[in-house]
Formats: C-alpha cells, structure tokens, sequence
C-alpha cells in the first residue's frame, strides 16, 4: 500500500492532485533549492504549489477556477506558508512575474503556456509539462522544440509495491502506475 508522507494527509484535496512520487521528480530533475522563484499553473489543490514552497523562495500559482484557488489556500494556511501567492489567471494569456527558475505547467493543453513560460523564466529555467497522455506529451514537445527550448527529456515515475513475506520478496500486484509524463525542458542561456 502507497502511503503519503504525514504532510500529505493533512492536506485537502478536490480536484486530481500532483502525487509525491512525480513532485519528487519535478524536484529533483529540475534542481531546484531555496534560493528558487517558482510558478505552477494549474493549481488544482494545490499539493505541487505547496511542496514546492517547503523548499523554495517564492511560488507564484495560478489557476483559473475560484473553487480550487479556495482548496489551494487552505492547503496554504494548513502548511502556514507565506511564500505562496495564489492568483486567478490563465497562464496561456500572460504570467507577471520573471526571471523565474521553474515554471509547471498542469494543463489540458499545456503547450498554448509554453510561450508565456518561456518569456517568464530566467537563462537556464526549466519547464516541466505534467502530461497525462502521450498525444499531450508529443505536442509539448513539439511547441518546446518550435520555441529553442533545449535539454528536452521526459519520463514517467511509477511506483511498484514490494510484497515482503517470509516466502520470498516479489513485486506486489499493487501500486501507483501511471499518472502522467513529465517533460523538461531548459531556456537557452
């Protein structure tokens, strides 16, 4: 059985949320630290936006219904964390900030952002598309491509349950299998 670190379980959740195992990756991948300026579009209930706030600077979230942004600040207050603005916006028409060091992008057509996403980060930012279906991870790729974006992979985290018995050890039937693929790209220097 997954099981969520304790932060997780206080957290409420109303639309379908960004999972540990692909926020570790977003983490990891995209070497991000606390000196670290981040926006998150699509915040949903915001799980992404606060664990990124846990270890960066600054994030700036934006989502385009009212309902979520609701769940997103109580997630915000739960953590007490005043590094996290939370604005109603559509990414794909403008993002304020700059000189960002990570923008995501949890969408359903995330690659109409990614030229916003691009003009708001900094020489060297990455771009991370959460992508849960290949035909969206082609056209991102594509548009990132299209725009110079370099350093362009993705991949796709799954976590497997280990059965431990006296018998022997072997996969379980259970786990958290596919969510979504993540794909990065870097803004040239």
């Amino acid at each position: 059985m997954y099981l969520y670190p304790s932060l997780y379980r206080k957290l409420k959740r109303g639309p379908q949320v960004i999972l540990p195992k692909d926020i570790g990756m977003i983490i990891a991948f995209s070497g991000i630290d606390r000196n670290s300026v981040c926006i998150d579009a699509g915040t949903g209930s915001g799980w992404l936006a606060v664990s990124l706030a846990r270890i960066c600077k600054h994030v700036y979230s934006y989502d385009l219904r009212d309902d979520f942004l609701a769940i997103a600040e109580k997630n915000r207050q739960i953590l007490g964390l005043d590094n996290l603005t939370l604005t109603k916006g559509d990414v794909s028409k403008r993002i304020a900030e700059t000189d960002a060091d990570l923008v995501t992008l949890d969408l359903p057509s995330s690659e109409k952002a990614l030229r916003n996403a691009k003009k708001a980060l900094k020489p060297g930012g990455v771009v991370v598309g959460y992508l849960p279906h290949t035909e969206q991870a082609k056209k991102f790729v594509l548009k990132m491509e299209s725009l110079g974006f370099g350093d362009i992979y993705s991949i796709e985290a799954i976590v497997r349950d280990m059965l431990i018995r006296k018998e022997g050890v072997r996969p379980s039937t259970k786990g958290i299998w596919h969510t979504a693929y993540l794909v990065f790209g870097r803004k040239p220097q």
